[in-house]
């Protein structure tokens, strides 16, 4: 099956597929608004956890609450379509709460993926990941990247 882009009833029907087939199952989530170099690795470093990599999105309007009202720069359905083109991604739900915690609920992975930024006591679903048996992996990140040094980059 090619990489989608699925509402959340559709990840959780495709993940009770792909657990049967033994899958491991690895989640991530962010905004993803303008892709650079350590989104790329990230993402990479995220897929080499597992065997499915499911990305969750915020929507544009939990972006806007987390970022401010100039963000984001590229709406949802773009920034989906752009994560779904990318080799080590393999599905893409958007979700609308300010957290990832009901849909991480939902999907019940096997990995979490967070930036190495995150303390593991600060990361949305860390606790329930680890209470089924699954494990926690902060990624590295590629120093001076970010979407909002970029944008200020750009601004100036």
């Amino acid at each position: 099956m090619g990489k989608m882009e699925l509402t959340r009833d559709e990840i959780v029907r495709e993940v009770e597929r792909l657990k049967l087939e033994k899958k491991k199952i690895v989640f991530t989530n962010g905004c993803f608004d303008i892709l650079h170099v350590g989104h790329i690795r990230y993402l990479k470093e995220a897929k080499n956890q597992g065997d499915i990599l499911i990305v969750g999105l915020n929507s544009d309007s939990s972006v806007r609450s987390l970022k401010g009202p100039d963000r984001p720069i590229n709406g949802e359905g773009e920034r989906a379509e752009v994560l779904s083109a990318l080799k080590p991604v393999d599905y893409v739900v958007i979700f609308s709460e300010l957290d990832p915690k009901s849909l991480i609920m939902d999907i019940r992975p096997d990995v979490l993926v967070k930036g190495e930024d995150w303390n593991e006591d600060e990361i949305i679903g860390a606790a329930e990941v680890k209470s089924w048996g699954g494990r926690v992996v902060r990624a590295g990140l590629a120093p001076g990247s970010s979407t909002t040094s970029l944008i200020e980059k750009i601004r100036k």
